[in-house]
């Protein structure tokens, strides 16, 4: 599938750069819509790539869009419940439609996808830097171990993650530091098949301004990890940013320290591979989203949400709609405002969820959440309405969210 660097063709009419969930999604509906499309990657695939590999409704409806919805789920684990625990160990299970897939399967797939579609593929090849005539990027030139080629297109699409170097390269970087991090690791023990059987997210104050995860992948393998979503904060007064205090191998210790099931996890499983850790944007911010010639999209636009920190749904919608973009009848100019203006359109869903990212900072607001909805019914609907994007969950974990909560 792979081809190498020397293979890479002198044009095409689109060049995407990162074959990860939106690169491939765009490249798939790309090739679909009739143009010659080159699909770089600075790995060859399969390949892993540091996530928690939940598949939730998002993700699972932006699937179906591009036909993969059936391969995709005859491999992933099928999960019924996210299972919020509190600090004082308290629990709610919310239903919702849930599956888990390691993205070093989930991606591969999606790369052949677009391969199948008439994308060519080339890996190893990195981003170097935009090929720019009149201001316009009209190519990008590319490196693959000793072989450099510059490769010209009508469009570049940038799907190159949350690492800012590519971002930095093309002039649309507006924030090098990340707005969160993670780590994460996998951990075999057959032991616990049919133990953890949700998808465990675990707040507690030990582990503020973060939270634990465990998400079984099927076959006694689990994806153990912990995030930061504020690991970057702003500086009074604005500015730039710096790191935050949080340690994630420290947290990821405590984690597997302070939750029983964690601990029996790790203390009877093996480790496969290593702890990996990596930088997360958020809340489509610290890029600029197009320039001429070139449109950014998935995480390299901050398609990640704050709160949950699910990337992987948003990173395909927003890799269509470049896709969707480029093929509409219009201009460049058209091509770039059609585009901007989807992902203004999704800015307010992301905004929301930045407001629900507080309580990671403030744990206690969950022990009060899960208290209620172990209750009331209604709450855990409108809980389940957070994974499939009914329900407003900045209301749901605001102070005055939480009042209300005590007059129902």
């Amino acid at each position: 599938m792979n081809l190498s660097a020397e293979h890479l063709p002198p044009s095409c009419d689109v060049l995407v750069v990162g074959a990860g969930p939106a690169g491939s999604a765009a490249a798939i509906q790309l090739a679909h819509g009739g143009l010659d499309v080159v699909l770089v990657d600075q790995h060859t695939f399969p390949r892993d790539k540091v996530c928690g590999d939940a598949l939730i409704p998002d993700a699972q409806a932006a699937l179906r869009r591009l036909g993969m919805f059936r391969a995709v789920m005859a491999k992933a684990r099928r999960v019924a419940h996210v299972g919020c625990v509190a600090p004082r160990g308290g629990r709610v299970d919310v239903p919702g439609s849930l599956a888990v897939l390691p993205r070093r399967v989930l991606d591969d797939m999606l790369c052949r996808a677009a391969v199948l579609s008439g994308a060519r593929m080339v890996a190893p090849a990195r981003f170097v830097e935009p090929l720019v005539e009149a201001g316009r990027v009209v190519g990008a030139r590319l490196r693959g171990g000793q072989t450099v080629r510059d490769v010209r297109a009508r469009w570049v699409v940038l799907a190159t993650g949350a690492v800012p170097q590519a971002l930095m390269a093309a002039g649309v970087c507006e924030r090098q530091l990340p707005s969160g991090v993670a780590l994460r690791g996998y951990v075999r023990n057959a032991a616990m098949e049919g133990k953890l059987e949700s998808l465990d997210i675990v707040w507690d104050r030990t582990l503020r301004p973060g939270y634990g995860w465990i998400f079984p992948c099927g076959d006694g393998l689990f994806n153990i990890g912990v995030g930061v979503a504020q690991s970057h904060r702003a500086l009074a007064g604005g500015g730039a940013r710096k790191r935050g205090d949080a340690n994630l191998r420290e947290i990821f210790d405590t984690f597997t320290t302070i939750y029983p099931p964690a601990r029996e996890l790790m203390a009877g499983g093996q480790l496969e591979g290593e702890l990996k850790g990596a930088p997360l944007r958020f809340t489509l911010e610290g890029s600029a989203w197009s320039r001429d010639g070139l449109l950014v999209t998935g995480e390299a636009a901050g398609s990640t949400y704050s709160f949950t920190g699910e990337g992987i749904g948003k990173a395909l919608e927003t890799g269509m709609l470049c896709a969707e973009a480029i093929l509409g009848s219009g201009d460049d100019e058209m091509i770039r405002s059609d585009y901007d203006n989807s992902l203004k359109r999704l800015k307010p869903r992301f905004d929301l969820y930045e407001r629900a990212n507080h309580v990671n900072a403030h744990p206690w607001l969950m022990d009060l959440l899960v208290w209620r909805a172990r209750q009331n019914p209604r709450l855990v609907e409108r809980m389940s309405g957070v994974l499939d994007e009914t329900s407003n969950p900045g209301s749901l974990v605001s102070l005055r969210g939480m009042a209300k909560l005590f007059l129902r």
